[in-house]
């Protein structure tokens, strides 16, 4: 049980802060599609694939002391940053976690967008279908966030870069 909980306060330790929880299932699920061996179950949700555990072992790990979530109040929604606490660092350094260095793919994801992850996240959910089949579905699923040529072209070059 605690392996994967060890996983992602790894994971936390690597990126320090995370702001949004779209983003935060995004660049979990990024990572475990290009190899790294987080164990959540993703479905495809509104916003692309979604794990119901991996926000159920952040809401342990935040409960326990060990993730700390901050809620900021925007005009109109709520904004989340997580980040490890320093009892979860001191907890983390109990643990021998086998995890490859993610490092580097890390902080390539911490640096894009929500809106960008969410569509390198569904094409990667989409990855068994040809290319062309892969940008056709994505516009199918989500229609509304009107993807440009450009931004399928930057997002086929970073998942080529973190498989790498």
């Amino acid at each position: 049980m605690l392996t994967n909980h060890t996983k992602i306060m790894h994971f936390f330790s690597i990126v320090g802060e995370v702001t949004g929880r779209k983003k935060l299932q995004k660049m979990i699920y990024i990572l475990q599609a290009c190899g790294v061996p987080f164990e959540e179950k993703y479905n495809f949700h509104f916003y692309g694939p979604y794990s119901e555990e991996l926000s159920l072992r952040i809401e342990e790990l935040c409960n326990l002391g060990f993730i700390e979530e901050e809620k900021e109040e925007k005009s109109n929604y709520f904004q989340y940053h997580y980040q490890i606490t320093e009892q979860g660092t001191q907890f983390l350094k109990q643990f021998q976690t086998d995890m490859p260095d993610f490092s580097s793919q890390a902080h390539l994801l911490l640096n894009k967008s929500s809106r960008f992850l969410e569509l390198v996240a569904t094409m990667l959910f989409f990855k068994d279908l040809p290319k062309e089949e892969v940008e056709k579905k994505v516009h199918h699923v989500k229609p509304k966030q009107n993807y440009s040529p450009d931004e399928f072209k930057e997002a086929w070059e970073l998942i080529h870069t973190l498989k790498q």
